[in-house]
Formats: C-alpha cells, structure tokens, sequence
C-alpha cells in the first residue's frame, strides 16, 4: 500500500470536460490518485497544458462533446499528446466517439455513468497499464474476419426482410461471447419493429418482446431510451453498456442479468442517405472486456452489410414493382383496363392450343357498340371514352375468371370463353347485349351492341376464328343492330 501511495504521489494527470461540476467530481474521485491533476475545459487548454510539461495520463470526458464540432479538435489532442496515455470517457448513449477518436492514437475507454469508486479503479488500471487501448489478439482477429464473412454470406440471396434478418442474428451469434442477437427495423410508417432475434446458451429463452414490454411501435415502448437496440435505431448512434446499470432501468439489467448479460450494444444500421437509419443490430455479450478497434470497425462493417441487405432486398421489390407494371402497361388497355389488342391475340393463340390439346370447346364472341361514332359526335369524345368504359366493366361483371375481354379496336370487344360450346356462348352474348342495353351511360343514356360468337373448328386457326367471328357482329349490325350473330362453319 505504501508503494501504490508512493506512486501516486509522483503522477500527472491532466482531465478534459467543458462541465465545470464533471471536472469538480473528478477532482474529488480521483484527486488523491496524483500528485497533480490538471483540470481543463477545451482541447485547447488540455494541449497547453500537456505541452508545458509531460503526464502520466491524460483523460477525456465526452460528455457534453460533439462528434459533428469538437472531433478534429479532441483528435488533434490525442494525437499531439507526445505519448502519454489516454483514457476516453464515453457516454453510453453516443459510443461511436470510441472508433472515431481511437483511429487518432490509441486509448483505453470507460462508459458513462460510472460510479466513482468503479471510476478510481478504471483510472487505476489505466495508469498501470500505460493507458492502452484494448487489443484484438490473432484469435479475436480471426473471429472478426469469421464474422465478416458469415455476415456477407447471409446477404447471399435471402428471400424477405425477415429471412435477411433471421440469418444476420444467426451469423451475429457465431461470434465469441454473444448471448444474443437481434435486427430492429424501421417500418414504411416511421416505427420499429423487432424483426428477428436469436439466442444461445442463458440467453436461448430471452424474448425481447417481454423485456422490453412491447414487440412492434417499439420508438413508443417505455424503455426505448435505455436499450441499447432500440436507442441505436431512434437517434442513429452507437450505443454501449458496459454496465447494465448505467441505462438507469433496474428491472431492465436485472432481466437481462437473468439470462447471463453481462455487457450490451447497439449498432445503427445506416439510411441510404441523410435522415433515421433503417434500424438497428443488437447484441447482447456475456463479458464486459472492452472491445478493440477491431471489434468496432467489424461491427460497423456488418452493419454496413446488413443495410446493403436490406437496399438490394428493396431494389429486387422495385424491380418486380417495374416490371409488372411494364407488363400491365403493355398489356392493358389504357382506357378501359381490359386486355389490349396485342395481348389478345397473344391469350387466344394460347387458348386455341390448349383446346385442341385436351378437346375441349373454345368459343370467342364479338361485340361492336352501336352508332359509337354518332355518340362521340353529338355528345363529345370524353362521354365515347366514358361510354366505353361502362361498357367494359358491364362486360367484364358477368364473365367468369376464365373469361378474358380484349379491347380489339376502337369500340370493338372479343371475349374469349374457355370450355364454351357455340350454344353456350349464344347464351353468354345475349346476356351480354341484354345488360348493355339496361346499362346507364352518363352523358348519352343508353347504348346498345351487336355481336357475333363462333366456336372454334376442328381444325381452325386463330386468324380465321376471328374473321368469323367478326363476319357474324357485321351480319348482326345489318340485321338491324342490338342482337346476336352465330358464326358459320
């Protein structure tokens, strides 16, 4: 003990906040483990102090820093500090100064809060040690480089959001000490959702949805502001508890203690661009060792890779979204919504061998609305347009799935019927002629059709069905209009 006083009687140490009651309580904690401890509240300050005379061990505090204003200058500090050892105090809710400020020099770390005799001993150990950051031995590097790879073969192919983050919880738990593993994702409507999560060994029954009281709309559940997950999703921070305590959330640590956690951290899974992130990784550690630069770089890769997941799942969405809607514009008829002439003769070819393969009856009807020129002629083409889509969907009301009508031109319809003999299809066209006829058109009252409907021959094609077809709407129109046709053999 008299050596240890005798240590501390001959070390320096210089402590950086702008709070001037963090710098009180410091001084109070650890006064008594130097023989001088310099107070600073800038980085510049804490460099004038560290050029006029050499320390044993310079501490930052970053609370009340910001990445987005003081990194250059807090990074300037590390790396002018002539070698002295460097111990970072981080907040647990805003982590990610950790990587940041340890790809400037190496640095030992403590998350905040911290209890100030857990402070004297963290202070402590820094000094013995020089003030080292941790560092990733070759097995911990091989178990990083593992994970990297897991993480990016779970990205190969994945079917579905939840299949992705099925298998990165997966890959997440393969890693040395992790208990658990979890993916929050933000949903179109702006919340978080839990999408999948994985555990082993204590952990294997841990159910976030039970710790964390709720299981969707999770930026409204009570404790979003101490998990780690959940906190990473909402303000887009790395977040750590080396602790569970520090989170503030007695029965949340004590929940998670229960299932052998011992350590917790949140990785954001970034946007695309500006704005929240797309949602969060989770992992939930057995041992409270601090991580090593490595440590961090791998897990922000892999969170990297989880968002790259999740862009080619959206992109592949996109992509079906794009080309079905190509083929609805190409085979759609714009106006009326029923199929287009092209795609018609397409589905009746198809039709056509399909009946003389099995022997079924093929029947195709044609219809022709009645005076379509003198409509649009007296009362506008925007009530010819509205004409012609009544008589669509008046059409398209009593056909049945198997049915099919096709805009073949201007204001002429086929209707191929599958599995309909010549008889049948008389009938289904004098329904149709009959519910035409009854059909309110807004703008012209009424309108009628004439139609045709032949069955297809033994050996008949599909060019000349329809010129039957066709042949039997011109001889109903001669016969007087608003009847029916049967096509001759």
């Amino acid at each position: 003990m008299q050596q240890q006083d005798q240590q501390d009687a001959a070390r320096t140490g210089i402590y950086v906040s702008p709070m001037a009651q963090r710098r009180a309580d410091f001084f109070d904690a650890c006064g008594p483990l130097f023989a001088r401890l310099d107070l600073a509240d800038s980085p510049d300050t804490a460099a004038s102090l560290l050029a006029a005379a050499p320390t044993d061990l310079l501490v930052i505090d970053l609370e009340r820093f910001e990445p987005g204003i003081d990194l250059d200058a807090l990074g300037g500090l590390l790396a002018r500090r002539a070698g002295a050892p460097a111990l970072l105090l981080c907040p647990f809710a805003n982590a990610r100064w950790l990587p940041l400020l340890q790809a400037a020099g190496p640095a030992a770390y403590a998350i905040t809060p911290i209890e100030p005799a857990r402070l004297q001993a963290v202070v402590r150990r820094a000094l013995a040690a020089g003030g080292r950051a941790p560092v990733a031995g070759v097995d911990a590097l091989r178990a990083l480089l593992a994970l990297r790879a897991r993480v990016q073969s779970a990205l190969d192919a994945p079917d579905d959001e939840q299949n992705l983050a099925e298998r990165l919880c997966q890959a997440l738990l393969a890693w040395p000490g992790v208990l658990h593993a979890a993916m929050f994702r933000l949903r179109p409507d702006g919340d978080l959702q839990l999408e999948a999560e994985q555990g082993k060994g204590a952990a294997a029954g841990l159910r976030l949805a039970t710790v964390l009281q709720r299981g969707e709309r999770l930026l409204q559940a009570p404790l979003r502001h101490a998990f780690p997950g959940l906190l990473a999703a909402a303000t887009g921070e790395l977040v750590l508890l080396d602790t569970l305590a520090q989170a503030g959330e007695p029965a949340l640590a004590d929940s998670l203690r229960a299932h052998g956690v011992v350590q917790a951290l949140g990785m954001p899974v970034p946007a695309d661009g500006p704005g929240q992130p797309r949602g969060a990784l989770s992992l939930l550690l057995d041992h409270d060792a601090p991580l090593a630069p490595e440590a961090f770089d791998a897990l922000r890769d892999c969170a990297a890779m989880a968002a790259l997941g999740l862009r080619l799942l959206d992109m592949n969405i996109e992509s079906e979204q794009l080309l079905a809607r190509l083929t609805y514009v190409s085979t759609t008829d714009a106006l009326t919504a029923v199929a287009n002439r092209r795609h018609g003769e397409e589905l009746l070819e198809r039709e056509v061998k399909r009946a003389r393969r099995y022997r079924t009856p093929l029947a195709l009807l044609s219809f022709d609305i009645d005076r379509f020129k003198a409509i649009n002629d007296t009362y506008g083409h925007p009530v010819g347009d509205v004409a012609l889509r009544t008589v669509a969907d008046c059409v398209r009301a009593l056909l049945r799935s198997s049915d099919v009508l096709v805009r073949s031109g201007g204001e002429e319809f086929h209707v191929i019927a599958p599995h309909t003999s010549a008889i049948d299809g008389l009938k289904m066209a004098e329904k149709i002629r009959h519910a035409v006829e009854q059909a309110a058109i807004p703008g012209c009252d009424h309108v009628t059709v004439s139609l045709g409907v032949a069955q297809l021959g033994e050996q008949e094609s599909a060019d000349s069905l329809v010129q039957r077809v066709e042949a039997a709407m011109a001889r109903a129109k001669r016969a007087g209009r608003n009847c029916v046709e049967l096509a001759m053999q």
